[in-house]
Order: C-alpha cells, then structure tokens, then sequence
C-alpha cells in the first residue's frame, strides 16, 4: 500500500470533469471512462498517449507516493491530513495554461507563483514523518546517476528528487508524446481545455491518494478542503 498528497479539485468541478474524460478514468471512485474521441487522434493513439496519467488520476502531486513509516496507521495519517487542511488557507493560482515538461503535457502555471511553492515545500515537510525510508530498489527506480546534485540530495532526504527548489507544478494530461505530434497535441489540448487555459486555478483542498498494491491504478481516499475553502 502507498499513499499519496496530491491537489485536484473537488469531484464535481468542471475541470475535474474534463480531466476524467480526457484521461479515460475518474479516481474519485476508480470507474473507467471512454477514450475521449478527437479528430487528428485515434482511439489506440489517444489510449496509449494517456495511459501513464491514466493510471494516477488527474493531479498535482505535492507529497509523492510513499509507503507508511514503521508504526504510523492510515487513521493517523487522515488525522494529520484533517489538522493540515484545517490551517491551510485556500488561495488561487493567477493564470493557469498548457505547458509542454520534455515529452509531455499538462496543465501548468502560467508564470511561477511563491505562494504554490511555498505550500508545496510546507507539506513534503509536515507529511515527511510519515514517510518510510526508500528501498535500496525504490532508489535504483529514480536513476539517481541522472539526476542532478541537488536533485540527488532530494532523493537521499526527502524521498523524491522533484521537492523543494526543484518543484514544478503540473497537472498532467499525457505521457510522452512523439516530438512530430506534439503541435498537433498542444493544439488539440488548448482545445479541450479551452475553458480553464488562461484562467486562474483555485488551490481549495488536498487529496489523499491510494495505491492498494505497486502498479496499480490510484484512487482517492479522501479529499478535503482548506480552512478557506
């Protein structure tokens, strides 16, 4: 069992809507969802292209999947959860847009934003005692030789390379595209999420994401919203 902190709206927002249909799957309650059909893409194409994202569920991961820590429960995480978000405030990212990170997409701030970063870096820290310590194989997974030295150190402390100062916020929408149909995608995607690119994004709450067994889909345990919300 891992669990994970990620942000994604509430279950009925339209963003969360759009996101469940384009990726093929809703982890509020785990139901598959059609391959969304598209002009440009086929239906194998658009399956294999969102298959990677598919699988976690439309977010922004904030605390990384991890195992529990010796003699920390589930409860006692929801409970820490529960007090966190009880003395979060909510507040909005300016402009949200889509955003192109080496091979793939997602949906990204529009410039960075201290105040995402900020909050961000407090729950990598406030979780991290409920964090078990990387396996020797959950290392090797990372390709630690590929990572730069901050990003190692990251790795080593925090369980993670992508924390802290190398935080980038992204909501993803695909895995790796072929360089010839990344115009074609980028096109296709400021299309279907017409409505929310270039829009502001409201940050309102947190949710806890399962995965029962490694390599299977996430779902959500439990989200809940900041004390603004």
């Amino acid at each position: 069992m891992r669990y994970a902190l990620y942000f994604t709206p509430p279950e009925h927002d339209p963003l969360s809507r759009a996101a469940a249909h384009w990726l093929g799957r809703d982890p509020f309650d785990g139901s598959a969802l059609p391959t969304p059909e598209v002009e440009g893409f086929d239906a194998a194409e658009m399956a294999d292209v969102t298959a990677e994202p598919r699988r976690y569920g439309f977010h922004a991961t904030l605390k990384p999947p991890f195992a529990l820590a010796a003699g920390r429960s589930e409860g006692e995480l929801v409970d820490a959860l529960g007090r966190f978000c009880g003395q979060a405030p909510t507040f909005t990212i300016p402009s949200a847009v889509i955003g192109q990170l080496g091979h793939f997409f997602a949906l990204v701030p529009e410039q960075p934003f201290t105040p995402l970063q900020a909050f961000a870096a407090e729950i990598v820290e406030v979780f991290e005692p409920y964090r078990a310590p990387l396996t020797d194989a959950d290392m090797a997974r990372r390709k630690p030789e590929t990572l730069s030295e901050t990003e190692r150190a990251n790795l080593v402390r925090w369980g993670y390379p992508y924390v802290m100062d190398e935080f980038r916020f992204h909501m993803t929408l695909t895995g790796p595209v072929k360089a010839e149909r990344a115009t074609a995608m980028r096109d296709l995607l400021n299309s279907r999420f017409a409505d929310f690119v270039g829009r502001p994004l409201s940050i309102s709450g947190l949710a806890l994401y399962v995965e029962k067994e490694r390599g299977m889909p996430f779902t959500i345990h439990s989200w809940l919203p900041l004390s603004g919300a």
